[in-house]
């Protein structure tokens, strides 16, 4: 019988420190390994038009990578919060959604009930999702003009979000731009 007092008690302890180690951590984070690193090289074609859309097209430009569905619940609620960012900075940053596990059906039905400004790009067997490390939907991804992964968010992107991280890519106005 004390054998056992003295397993459950030690097990006891094992489990608190477990525990403690791990309180205040966020159980979903996953390292994000690309951050500061070159952005994988893609070529994807538009769903409305089918124009092929590939990085190399986007060398010198900053730009920001939305990863979406249609089945996607978050994804809907973020959607007016990427179409202000690629209104509102449309002429210094790039935006573009990425159909992440979704058919193009199912795609084009679930833009047609709200405005879209940015391209949306088809992945087909979610190539480009594996090669940026992409868990799940929504997440963001933030790359500037050289090419370098800045930053990514996971999760619903907030409006205050949003801009702290397109700010850390953005060109500058073209009225600052010129002084």
């Amino acid at each position: 019988m004390r054998t056992w007092i003295v397993i459950g008690a030690l097990a006891s302890v094992a489990l608190v420190v477990v525990l403690a180690r791990a309180f205040g951590t966020d159980p979903h984070a996953v390292p994000f390994g690309l951050k500061g690193k070159p952005a994988p090289a893609f070529a994807v074609t538009d769903l409305q038009t089918g124009a092929p859309i590939t990085s190399e097209q986007l060398k010198g430009q900053p730009y920001v990578l939305n990863f979406w569905a249609s089945w996607c619940s978050p994804c809907k609620l973020e959607h007016a919060v990427v179409e202000w960012g690629a209104r509102a900075y449309g002429d210094r940053v790039r935006f573009f959604g990425v159909l992440f596990e979704d058919t193009p059906e199912n795609a084009r039905v679930d833009l047609s009930s709200r405005r879209t400004s940015y391209p949306q790009l088809l992945d087909p067997h979610s190539r480009m999702a594996v090669d940026y490390g992409t868990t799940g939907v929504p997440e963001t991804y933030f790359v500037d003009a050289s090419g370098t992964i800045v930053d990514k968010y996971v999760g619903p992107i907030s409006r205050p979000a949003l801009e702290h991280y397109v700010g850390m890519i953005a060109a500058p106005p073209a009225a600052e731009a010129r002084q």
